[in-house]
């Protein structure tokens, strides 16, 4: 710390048990990397991870698939149950009528802003189930 602002290097860990390690500049982070609960490291650039060609979770990926008939639905396996009309936005459940995003005990976490009310409805889980068809390569 200098000044009452990060500066340096150091690790902020958060409740899920994710982390970032990066160096600051008076309070401004110049470099980091985030890395989740389970070890997977984020890539800012050629992130393929689940992107729909693998769609392997890092668990599957790290101790390989499970036997034919036998489905891993999410990285966390069993999977948590989601609330009917919401999704699992990785930190807790989110619905998109109210906009608000509780943890899995189902206190409030936050309000969702629009770029995070986008994200969730196109890339999280649902608690419930669509034909979603086949994805040609590019």
């Amino acid at each position: 710390m200098k000044d009452g602002m990060f500066h340096g290097k150091g690790t902020l860990y958060f409740p899920s048990g994710s982390k970032y390690e990066g160096t600051w500049d008076k309070g401004i982070c110049v470099e980091g990397k985030y890395t989740f609960s389970d070890g997977l490291e984020y890539k800012d650039n050629k992130w393929h991870y689940c992107d729909g060609y693998d769609r392997r979770f890092y668990t599957e990926i790290c101790n390989g698939l499970k036997p034919a008939g036998i489905s891993q639905l999410t990285n966390l396996d069993p999977p948590r149950n989601i609330p009917p009309g919401c999704y699992d936005c990785g930190d807790g459940f989110y619905n998109p009528n109210t906009r608000v995003v509780v943890d899995y005990r189902h206190r409030f976490l936050r309000n969702a802003d629009d770029d995070e009310h986008e994200w969730i409805v196109k890339t999280c889980r649902k608690g419930w189930d669509e034909c979603v068809g086949f994805k040609p390569k590019k």
